[in-house]
């Protein structure tokens, strides 16, 4: 049975995971009437429950905010997109013009920037040169991942400013010296994990765009050899077919256990250069595990979620019916197992049930959980001639409760449903 939470006519956004507090009672989002839209200037978040909403934060002097997750211990930490304050010609929201900061519980009254900026050659190791997007905890709180572009390369030719995965590492401030107004400190450590080139060599694995990335397990995965790889990434990275076509594909980047590996530069600088993008630590190499026929669907747009026990990274693509499916495959690579069998195809981005056992997505106008052992899906809700909104259906911690937006009156609104 589902529950309208929000009615008012400023629209509510949810982002695509990690949208509930830990307790499963509230959900976050930002007031944006839609997501291609960044005009909201409040986080907020609404009781599952009673329908309580509460101000977290405001933003000030002409910024604008969104895209909010919360971390998955307590007491909760929000953490978002946050646009430049007093934003004029030169400097206004952009890719490249926005910053990732955290505000908590129980106070949420000061917004701490994450990551430091530094656009002024010689650059600092642990700041970036420009934005950053869907800031993400991994499943212990101890670091974000995002998706970034660059301000340095973007001002001298935009065809060079590649959008790039990144973590950002919690416990080690930065702080550049500060040579420009729009500089700042961090309070992260924040380092680029994807390599990306302008342009790739057709048919092989370079990519010229890294992006929806997702963390693989709550605890990582079990390698080919049966260690364990602590902590890892997933996102798709653009390659060029043979032919010269974009080809989207899987790739994982397994990340250093110790936060001092992160600090350690490789063959290139981690802060990069006046001519390059900042570079991954030393041993941190992106690698391919999927190639497609046709390469992974765009759209419906979705971020590469991995099973809770990291054996799993699930995608869309589509099936020999040109029909777009659930898939999935190990993130240690090999053949993509199709789960979903739909006819009219999933329409939605998706997330994973606690337990591992199902996901929750849009298909046929209702949102569905697929089992995924059986591929069978379960309405929860009732088929609608208009289909729910895309952008985001999220699991509850506790596994009980599944969020999702509908259109209302031209702009999106939050609803829950039970999980049967």
């Amino acid at each position: 049975m589902e529950k309208q939470l929000t009615s008012d006519a400023r629209g509510h956004q949810l982002t695509n995971i990690n949208v509930w507090t830990p307790d499963s009672q509230w959900l976050v989002y930002d007031v944006r009437p839609h997501g291609g839209s960044f005009t909201g200037s409040t986080i907020e978040r609404v009781n599952a429950v009673t329908g309580e909403t509460q101000v977290i934060y405001q933003a000030k002097d002409g910024a604008h905010v969104g895209v909010v997750t919360v971390s998955p211990d307590e007491p909760a930490r929000y953490a978002f997109i946050h646009g430049p304050e007093n934003p004029d010609v030169s400097w206004q929201y952009d890719f490249h013009h926005r910053r990732g900061v955290i505000v908590s519980e129980p106070a949420c009254e000061k917004a701490v920037t994450l990551d430091a900026m530094d656009i002024t050659a010689p650059f600092t190791a642990g700041a970036l040169r420009g934005g950053t997007h869907v800031h993400v905890f991994s499943p212990d709180g101890s670091r974000l991942s995002f998706t970034y572009n660059d301000h340095v390369l973007h001002e001298r030719d935009p065809v060079l400013d590649l959008r790039n995965v990144g973590v950002a590492l919690s416990g080690h401030p930065v702080i550049p010296p500060k040579q420009h107004p729009r500089e700042y400190d961090g309070s992260h450590f924040s380092v680029l994990v994807s390599e990306t080139t302008p342009n790739p060599q057709p048919g092989s694995d370079d990519i010229n765009r890294a992006y929806e990335e997702g963390w693989i397990g709550q605890e990582g995965y079990a390698k080919s050899d049966g260690t364990r790889q602590h902590r890892a990434l997933a996102f798709i990275g653009d390659t060029l077919s043979g032919g010269g076509e974009k080809h989207p594909e899987i790739f994982v980047v397994d990340l250093p256990h110790n936060d001092a590996d992160y600090q350690r530069a490789g063959d290139k600088p981690l802060q990069g250069t006046p001519d390059t993008l900042p570079a991954p630590p030393a041993g941190v190499k992106q690698r391919r595990i999927t190639f497609t026929e046709k390469g992974i669907a765009l759209q419906p747009r979705h971020w590469l979620r991995a099973s809770p026990d990291g054996a799993q990274i699930a995608f869309l693509m589509k099936d020999k019916n040109d029909v777009v499916q659930v898939w999935t495959v190990s993130p240690n690579g090999g053949k993509p197992v199709q789960i979903s069998h739909s006819e009219s195809g999933i329409q939605s981005a998706f997330s994973w049930s606690p337990d591992g056992k199902s996901l929750a997505l849009v298909c046929d106008h209702s949102v569905m959980r697929l089992d995924v052992e059986s591929g069978e899906m379960q309405r929860l809700t009732q088929r609608t001639e208009i289909a729910p909104c895309a952008d985001a259906v999220v699991y509850s911690p506790d596994g009980s409760k599944v969020a999702f937006m509908r259109q209302c009156g031209g702009v999106a609104q939050i609803f829950v449903t039970g999980v049967l």
